[in-house]
């Protein structure tokens, strides 16, 4: 396990593939989900500098905070509720440009203005989903969605 993250420039592509490896390494031989979505949250967060990073894991039928970076967060939300819940709903990423237009989103915070949210997926069943907001409009795309659903694929539960 490494626990050294080296911050890299270049586009966001360049700094996907080059973070990639670094969170492989931070997680492998850690068996504790939990510490690993902590490093995982601040590794983002570090690289990227998004405006909070986290993970909701699902537990008696409703998303609830997990390890997260950032402003202090909603703590619980419902089946297809937000853009949290709707991923969990619909089982697949959302990218959402503006979340002010994202019909019935949960405003956490009023300085969150665009959100990617992957869902966790084992056999079918999703086991939460991660959150990532953005101070910035139109902040994601389908670079975020593909490095980040690798990321997720490196969890184990």
């Amino acid at each position: 396990m490494a626990e050294d993250l080296h911050i890299i420039r270049g586009t966001k592509e360049e700094q996907y593939i080059q973070l990639l490896p670094q969170i492989k390494a931070l997680i492998t031989g850690e068996n504790d989900t939990i510490a690993n979505l902590a490093n995982i949250s601040a590794a983002l967060k570090e690289q990227f500098n998004f405006f909070w990073v986290g993970f909701y894991l699902l537990k008696e039928n409703e998303l609830v905070l997990g390890p997260f970076q950032g402003p202090v967060a909603c703590t619980r939300i419902g089946y297809d509720r937000g853009v949290c819940g709707k991923s969990w709903a619909e089982k697949k990423t959302l990218i959402v440009p503006d979340v002010e237009e994202f019909p019935g989103h949960i405003a956490c915070s009023s300085l969150s203005r665009s959100e990617i949210v992957i869902p966790i997926l084992r056999g079918g069943k999703c086991l939460g989903v991660l959150d990532v907001d953005s101070s910035e409009l139109n902040s994601f795309d389908e670079i975020d969605q593909q490095y980040l659903e690798e990321i997720i694929s490196f969890i184990e539960f």
